[in-house]
Parts: structure tokens; C-alpha cells; sequence
């Protein structure tokens, strides 16, 4: 779709007004309902801001399920498992992040009900003394409101998780990783013109991701890229999601490049899954600050931290999963780093070796910027494995 902006009018504008001034972000009294004005741009980013979106003040895709979602409220209706369309919204994550406080395991609070969610659900009414049917209708509305936290002062979905990526073991050998160059097709990302040349986001970071592709295929890695060099029509954010989850992926990495009007902006950006409410992927946000510090590291890069998004490429993922914005295309300081192949061959060694290091135990964990990338390849051609 295209984004609805500042200007626009019509009765989407209505509806997107509607529904943010039921979450008290806009007053239903501002004139031009119909109208997308500086008010309703307020709203919106206050809004994406909130649900850790990218804050354009733009209604696009992303933006505009997640308006529809944030409609529901936990108790406004009957939630179930739904085939095949399961149900989503705001009350769905509500609940999830509800249960996990108290302990039960709904993996992500994706704000999806789905089976793991519906089991979950079925526990706590088994514990309750409710028909364990999976169902969250009023009797088990009113057994959550009565009940606080079952855990304090821990966080159960992180040792889940920890203990997970510990049990599988140090070595990268048999693991698959999908690497998702971002943007392609129709949709080229960033474009700069350099004198004579043009270049394009979609193009280096499809480079980049074919390069992170012959490093872990070197290690033992089965990868798979979501797109080709020639994609005929961008890719879904959701679509790039679930072929990672259909492949059984062990990690997810996209790669992207910024860019901003001011070209001073420049550095090195992870982004991992977390909401608003401390909700996160423990093993997303791990490697994410891997991944920041072994860049930074090994490339001088200005390091501008990792943070929490709730983006759909990450939301949906199932396995670890990170976005990595290696620079700004716009910034003459990392443009001309990032048309380098040396460059981007050492930002190729510093995501692996953060790959590498996510799977050794905390005790056993190196320096940043220590793992010889070559070395891996080594010991795979030698046959052997490291313990």
C-alpha cells in the first residue's frame, strides 16, 4: 500500500484518526476528520514510537497493522486458536506478555494466538481449576485479574532461551542461517549518487549478504539468502519472515543501510525484537550486541548502539534474529568505506565471529575483535569439530 501521509485525505484518514483517539493520542474534537494534519502526523509517531516502530509520522503497511491491532483491548472479546487465520491484536499481546510474567511459556509475544499461545492458556486454566480448552474468555479473564505475578524478580522466557542456545552446543556446523538482504526489486533502499556512480542499498547489501553467505558456508553453515541479485518484486517484511520460520532457521540476519538528510549522520545500528513493556528475545538482544561490538571493533565504525524494535521481520521470526544497519549510505565517511570489498569483507568477519559467539557459553566467552574467522574454516576442513 501506499503510505498515507501528511495532506492526505479520504476516509482511511477517518479511520486512522479513529482509532488514535481511542488510545487518547488524538482529540476527536481537532476539525478536518477526514484531514491527515499536523495533529494526526503528531499521533502517528507517538504511536509508532510506542510500539517500536520506525517513527516517520507515515502510515504505511507495517504502521497500519499494527493500528488495527491496537483496536482491541485484553477482555473485549473471546480469544481461541483460529485456523487457519489465527487471531491478532493488541489484547493478544497483552495477554502473552500477562503470561509470561507469571511463568508460562508462549515464546514470542507476537501478539499472534497461536498453539503455543492456546497451550499456554490451556496450563493456567488446568492450574486454575478451568476446563483447560485453550480459550481466554471471561471465566479466565477474571482468574488472571485475580491472580499476580507467579514469577518475581526473573525473567523465565530468557532462561528458556538461554538454555536452549547452551544445550545446542558451541559449534556452528549444521546450523542454519538465513541471511536477508534488505530491500530489491522494486524497491532499491537507499540511493546516492557519487559523481559518476549511483549507488544503491539493495546492491551492497546484496553483496554483503553473498559474502556473509561464502564465510558461513566456509564454517559448516547451511545459508540461505532470501532474495536473488535480479529480485523482480521487493519482498515482504512478513513474507521474508516466515520462509526463515519455514526453513527452520537457527538465526536470522538482515542487513541494511541507512540514510538520513544530514549527511554527518553516520555509524553502525543493531536492532533486536522487544516492545514498550520490557518484553524481548533474550537471545535476539545478545546477539544484536554482539554483532554491534565485533563491527565496531573491526571497522571503526561510529557505534550508535543497539536498540529494541518491534518490527515485523523481527516479531514474526521464531529463532534469533537481528537487523543490522552497517552505516550510512548518505554519509561520505561510510559511504566511502562501504564501496570498499575489503571493508565489507571485514563487516562479513565481524557477523560471523558474533554468530560464533552467541552459541559459547557467557563463562566462555572471548574478546571482541579475538576469533580468527579463517580459523573456522579450518576446522571444518580438518573434520573436526570444537567442544
Amino acid at each position: 500500500m501506499r503510505p498515507i501521509r501528511s495532506g492526505d485525505r479520504g476516509p482511511a484518514v477517518t479511520e486512522i484518526r479513529t482509532v488514535l483517539a481511542t488510545l487518547d493520542l488524538l482529540s476527536p474534537s481537532v476539525p478536518d476528520a477526514d484531514e491527515f494534519d499536523a495533529h494526526t502526523e503528531r499521533a502517528v509517531r507517538a504511536f509508532q514510537q510506542s510500539r517500536g516502530l520506525s517513527v516517520d509520522g507515515r502510515v504505511g503497511a507495517e504502521t497500519w497493522r499494527a493500528l488495527d491491532a491496537a483496536r482491541w483491548r485484553l477482555g473485549a472479546r473471546t480469544l481461541y486458536h483460529a485456523v487457519p487465520e489465527p487471531l491478532t491484536g493488541e489484547d493478544v499481546r497483552s495477554l502473552q506478555e500477562r503470561l509470561l510474567e507469571m511463568g508460562y511459556d508462549v515464546g514470542r509475544a507476537d501478539a499472534i494466538y497461536g498453539v503455543r499461545t492456546s497451550r499456554a492458556v490451556a496450563q493456567f486454566q488446568r492450574e486454575v481449576g478451568l476446563p483447560p480448552d485453550g480459550t481466554c474468555g471471561p471465566h479466565t479473564m477474571n482468574a488472571l485479574r485475580r491472580l499476580g505475578r507467579k514469577v518475581v524478580g526473573g525473567r523465565p522466557q530468557w532462561l528458556r532461551e538461554s538454555d536452549a542456545i547452551r544445550q545446542s552446543g558451541p559449534t556452528l556446523v549444521g546450523r542454519t542461517i538465513v541471511v536477508d538482504p534488505g530491500h530489491g526489486g522494486t524497491d532499491p533502499g537507499v540511493v546516492v549518487p557519487d559523481g559518476a556512480l549511483r549507488w544503491t542499498e539493495a546492491d551492497l547489501v546484496h553483496d554483503l549478504a553473498s559474502r556473509l553467505e561464502g564465510r558461513l558456508a566456509a564454517a559448516g553453515v547451511r545459508v540461505q539468502l532470501t532474495r536473488g541479485p535480479a529480485l523482480r518484486e521487493c519482498l515482504p517484511d512478513v513474507d521474508r519472515a516466515h520462509l526463515a520460520n519455514s526453513l527452520g532457521a537457527d538465526v536470522f540476519i538482515s542487513l541494511h543501510l541507512d540514510g538520513h538528510a544530514n549527511p554527518a549522520a553516520e555509524g553502525v545500528a543493531t536492532y533486536h525484537y522487544g516492545t514498550d513493556n520490557g518484553v524481548t528475545s533474550a537471545t535476539g538482544e545478545r546477539l544484536a550486541g554482539l554483532v554491534q561490538r565485533e563491527i565496531v571493533a573491526r571497522t571503526g565504525l561510529r557505534d550508535c548502539r543497539t536498540h529494541a524494535k518491534a518490527w515485523d521481520l523481527l516479531r514474526l521470526t521464531r529463532m534469533p534474529a537481528v537487523r543490522v544497519e552497517v552505516g550510512y549510505l548518505t554519509s561520505p565517511t561510510d559511504r566511502a568505506q562501504l564501496v570498499d570489498p575489503r571493508f565489507r569483507d571485514r563487516v562479513v568477519e565481524a557477523i560471523v565471529a558474533a554468530v560464533q559467539r552467541m552459541y559459547y557459553p557467557v563463562e566462555r566467552d572471548v574478546p571482541t575483535g579475538s576469533i580468527d574467522v579463517s580459523e573456522l574454516r579450518a576446522v571444518v576442513a580438518a573434520g573436526t569439530v570444537v567442544d
